[in-house]
C-alpha cells in the first residue's frame, strides 16, 4: 500500500515538472519574441512625389553660395545687424516658445519609448486583523498577521505585433517634426530682423531726402516771401513755394512715424531696445548681401525645416496606422511577483517563507462596437491629410523661392531704369529752375519738377531696399538662416529610419 502511494506521489510529480518546463519554454518563448519584437504593422513608407516642376520659372542664378550651407553670420556682412540679430536669437520670446516645444515633444517620446520595457518595482507590506467567534467554525476570535516583501512586475505588454513599437516611432517622428519647425522659427526670426533693420535703414535715407527738401525749400520760401514783400514777385509764386514746403513737411512727419513705428516692431524682435541711431550715409546692396546659387527645387525638400517638419508629421501619421493595425491582435500582458511572505514579521525571511505570483493575461476585445475599425480608418485618412500638408509645404516653398527669384530679377532692372530717370529728373529740375530765372517759364513748371524730382529719389530709395529684401527672401526660402553649426544636422535624409536614437 504504501509502495502504491509513493508510486502515485512519484508520477504526479513528474508530471508537474513536465508542466512547469513547458511553462517555463513558452515563457522563455514570450520573451525572446518580446525583447526582439516584431516587424511593424505600419505600411512601407515612399516619399511622395514632388508636386512641383524641375526647374524654376524665373531666371535663377546659377553661382554664388548655397544658401542652407551659408551661415547668417556669413549672409549678413552688417555688424549693426549682426548684432541685432545675436540679440535677436537670446531673447525673442516665439524661439523660446518654439525650443521649449522642442523639449516637450522629447519628453513624450522618452515617456513613449518607457513602454517598450517593463517596470520593476520593489514593495512591502504588512497587515495584522482580528477575526471574531462568530464569523470562524472555532467560534473563539482569531488574530492574524501577513506580512510580505516582493519584487513585482507590473502589466508588462509583449509587443508582438508592434503596436508599442509603432507608437514610440510616432512619438520620435513628432519629436523631429517639433524640432524641424523650431529650425523654421529660427530661419523666420532672422529674416525678419534682416528686413526689420533694413526697412528702418531705408526709412533713414527716406528721412534725409525728405529734410534735405524740406531746408531746401524753407529757404526758397524765405526769399520769394521777401520778394513778395518788395513787390519784385505775384503773390501766386509765393503761394505755390508754400504748397511745395507744406508738402516736404508732411512727407517728412509721416516718415519720422513710420520709423517710429518700425523701431517699434523690431525691438519685439529683438526683445529689447534695438539701438539703431538714425543713419545719415544712404545703404548699399552691395555691401550687405553676397550672391546665392538657387539650385534646383529638389534640394527644398532637405534645406526647408518646414518640409522636413512636414514629412516627419507624415512618417508619424504612417506609424500610427501600424499601432491601429496591431490593435486587432491579442494583447498579452505579464504581471508578476517574487518574495518572501510570512505571518509574523520575524519569520519574513525565514526558510521556507519564498513567495511568487506569475499572472498573464490575453485580451482580444470581441465586440466593440466598430471601434478599432473606425481608429483604423482614422489613422488612413490623418495619414492622408499628412500627405497633402506635406505637398503643400513642397508648393509652398517653390512659390517661395519662384517668388524671391522674380522679384530679384525685375527689381534689379526697376533700379537700373529708376536710377536713369532719378539722374534725368534732377536735369529737368535745374533746367525749370534755370528757365524761370530767366523768366521764360512760370514757376509751376519747377513746382512740378521739384515734386517729381523729390517722388523719384524716394522711390530709388524703396525699390533699392526692395531689392535686398528680395534677396532675403531667396536667402530664407531655400533653408538658409541657421548657424553654421546646425547645417550639418540639417544636410541629411529626413526619411531614414530611425531605429534606436540615443539618450536624450
Amino acid at each position: 500500500m504504501m509502495n502504491s502511494l509513493a508510486i502515485r506521489s512519484c508520477g504526479q510529480d513528474r508530471k508537474s515538472a513536465r508542466r512547469h518546463a513547458r511553462l517555463r519554454d513558452a515563457l522563455a518563448a514570450l520573451g525572446l519574441a518580446a525583447l526582439a519584437g516584431c516587424a511593424s504593422m505600419a505600411p512601407d513608407y515612399e516619399r511622395p512625389q514632388a508636386p512641383v516642376p524641375q526647374a524654376y520659372p524665373a531666371p535663377a542664378a546659377t553661382h554664388g553660395a548655397v544658401a542652407h550651407e551659408l551661415a547668417w553670420r556669413d549672409f549678413f556682412t552688417d555688424p549693426v545687424l549682426s548684432r541685432l540679430i545675436e540679440t535677436a536669437l537670446e531673447n525673442n520670446r516665439d524661439l523660446r516658445v518654439a525650443a521649449l516645444r522642442v523639449d516637450e515633444a522629447r519628453s513624450a517620446f522618452r515617456i513613449q519609448r518607457g513602454e517598450r520595457f517593463p517596470e520593476i518595482s520593489v514593495g512591502g507590506q504588512g497587515a495584522r486583523s482580528r477575526l471574531p467567534g462568530d464569523l470562524n467554525a472555532s467560534g473563539l476570535p482569531m488574530v492574524g498577521g501577513e506580512y510580505r516583501a516582493e519584487v513585482g512586475l507590473t502589466t508588462w505588454e509583449l509587443d508582438l505585433w508592434g503596436r508599442v513599437r509603432s507608437l514610440e516611432r510616432s512619438a520620435l517622428e513628432s519629436w523631429l517634426a517639433t524640432e524641424a519647425a523650431g529650425q523654421a522659427v529660427h530661419i523666420a526670426l532672422v529674416a525678419q530682423v534682416a528686413n526689420g533693420y533694413l526697412a528702418v535703414r531705408e526709412l533713414d535715407e527716406r528721412v534725409q531726402i525728405a529734410r534735405q527738401s524740406v531746408a531746401s525749400r524753407e529757404e526758397s520760401y524765405r526769399i520769394f516771401q521777401r520778394r513778395y514783400e518788395v513787390g519784385s514777385t505775384a503773390r501766386l509764386d509765393v503761394t505755390q513755394v508754400q504748397t511745395l514746403l507744406t508738402q516736404a513737411q508732411s512727407l517728412l512727419a509721416q516718415l519720422e512715424q513710420q520709423r517710429a513705428t518700425q523701431i517699434n516692431a523690431l525691438r519685439l524682435l529683438v526683445g529689447g531696445d534695438p539701438g539703431i541711431e538714425p543713419q545719415q550715409e544712404p545703404f548699399d546692396e552691395t555691401t550687405v548681401l553676397a550672391e546665392l546659387d538657387a539650385g534646383l527645387p529638389s534640394t527644398l525638400l532637405t534645406s526647408r525645416p518646414d518640409i522636413i517638419a512636414a514629412e516627419h508629421r507624415l512618417l508619424a501619421a504612417n506609424a500610427n496606422i501600424g499601432a491601429a493595425r496591431a490593435a486587432f491582435f491579442p494583447r498579452i500582458a505579464l504581471t508578476g511577483s517574487f518574495g518572501s511572505a510570512s505571518a509574523e514579521l520575524d519569520g519574513l525571511f525565514e526558510s521556507g517563507s519564498k513567495s511568487w505570483a506569475f499572472v498573464p493575461t490575453v485580451s482580444l476585445p470581441i465586440f466593440d462596437g466598430g471601434r478599432r475599425q473606425a481608429n483604423l480608418e482614422l489613422s488612413e485618412v490623418r495619414r492622408d491629410m499628412a500627405v497633402a500638408e506635406y505637398e503643400k509645404a513642397i508648393q509652398n516653398a517653390f512659390r517661395e523661392v519662384a517668388d524671391a527669384l522674380a522679384a530679384h530679377h525685375w527689381l534689379r532692372q526697376q533700379l537700373e531704369v529708376q536710377l536713369v530717370g532719378r539722374d534725368a529728373q534732377a536735369e529737368r529740375a535745374r533746367l525749370a529752375q534755370l528757365r524761370y530765372d530767366r523768366g521764360s517759364a512760370a514757376y509751376l513748371e519747377v513746382l512740378d519738377a521739384q515734386r517729381d524730382l523729390l517722388d523719384v529719389r524716394q522711390q530709388v530709395v524703396q525699390t533699392r531696399r526692395a531689392l535686398l529684401t528680395s534677396q532675403i527672401a531667396l536667402y530664407s526660402a531655400l533653408g538658409g538662416g541657421n548657424d553654421a553649426s546646425d547645417n550639418s544636422s540639417r544636410t541629411g535624409d529626413s526619411s531614414q529610419s530611425i531605429e534606436t536614437p540615443s539618450q536624450p
